[in-house]
């Protein structure tokens, strides 16, 4: 679980915004990042604050499901870290004053109702679901890291340590869906494909909106 030292942002005065681009101290650390490209963060931050918000959702509709079952403490267990990247980013939205995605009513409903209706197949139906959603967000972390290295590694470095720490976590998420019998789902092959497309147009939906 990240670090509860980490990443706890405050603005000190008024953001700096110049010519998209601004400026703003990290608490933790004191390190102040002048010139940051507002856009590509906001861009980050948006989308990343409304994918663990959904993941959240999709956790909460298989607890509703499966919460009292035997696998009910690893799917618990899941949330919990969910909780804490839905914190973090959180925070990170107040930190650098970005609006959520108009997309967050739809999210908390189509979320919950993913989670909880993967879980009426059964466990393998919401570890098949947990597979297919951790692995799509993984990808979507890696190539946000390749974005930010690409254009500063060592201006971005607290936001890549935590994209990558919440990105290994999420990978975890993956390998236990897997240990749990997700490929023993019905028409797993064809569930994971549809869910991974609604991942994506998610993903960009809520980047752009």
């Amino acid at each position: 679980m990240a670090s509860r030292s980490l990443w706890r942002l405050r603005a000190l005065g008024p953001l700096s915004v110049c010519g998209g681009r601004i400026s703003v101290r990290f608490c933790s650390s004191g390190m102040t990042l002048d010139g940051i490209n507002r856009a590509t963060v906001d861009r980050i931050i948006r989308v990343d604050h409304a994918g663990e918000y959904g993941a959240n959702r999709i956790y909460a509709g298989q607890m509703a499901v499966l919460g009292r079952t035997s696998v009910g403490p690893v799917i618990q267990k899941m949330w919990d870290q969910e909780k804490d990247h839905l914190k973090k980013f959180s925070e990170l939205m107040v930190a650098f004053r970005v609006r959520p995605t108009i997309l967050m009513p739809f999210w908390n409903v189509v979320g919950f109702a993913l989670g909880a209706g993967t879980a009426l197949l059964g466990k393998e139906g919401a570890m098949a679901c947990t597979v297919a959603v951790e692995e799509s967000i993984a990808h979507h972390y890696n190539n946000q890291i390749r974005t930010l290295m690409e254009e500063d590694s060592e201006k971005y470095e607290e936001l890549l340590q935590l994209i990558k720490k919440f990105r290994d976590e999420e990978l975890e998420h993956h390998d236990i869906g897997l240990e749990h019998d997700a490929e023993l789902a019905p028409a797993y092959a064809v569930l994971k494909k549809v869910i991974q497309a609604g991942c994506g147009m998610a993903i960009y939906l809520s980047e752009r909106f």
